[in-house]
């Protein structure tokens, strides 16, 4: 879609993503290796009970799926900033679902604009547990 065709408020619903434990700690080990999320024992010690999934693999576990509906195509040039809240724990065998909501355009030359996306994260039970703000540069029409 070109940077015109998209429309305040509109929805895009994600599908949902699973975190595996396997998948969980394999990103853990290689990416944010500290006992929250790779030693068991000391998770039990913790407030949160258990393991926790590294809040950035649980982001970018939905974004992929996010991806998969591919609303941008091929008029996407590149993203622009992110920010992202991690409000609740997310823990293996979560099941992680979205919904993105187009919550700011603005012009920036005759190339291109930006498309902001506020994406909130819910897990199984409905509790809100990321929001994630992305711009990303689309391309505007001819």
């Amino acid at each position: 879609m070109f940077y015109e065709d998209f429309k305040m408020g509109t929805q895009i619903e994600i599908p949902e993503a699973v975190i595996e434990k396997k998948d969980m700690l394999e990103f853990a080990l290689k990416y944010d290796n500290i006992p929250l999320h790779t030693d068991e024992n000391y998770a039990k010690t913790t407030p949160f009970g258990k393991l926790i999934a590294p809040g950035v693999m649980s982001l970018m576990s939905v974004w992929a799926k996010y991806l998969e509906v591919d609303i941008m195509g091929n008029e996407f040039i590149a993203g622009n900033r992110s920010q992202t809240e991690w409000l609740k724990p997310v823990y293996a065998e979560d099941k992680l679902y979205g919904k993105a909501v187009i919550t700011n355009l603005f012009k920036r030359n005759d190339k291109n604009g930006i498309v902001e996306l506020t994406i909130n994260i819910c897990n199984q039970n409905g509790d809100l547990v990321i929001i994630n703000r992305t711009q990303a540069v689309v391309k505007s029409r001819p």
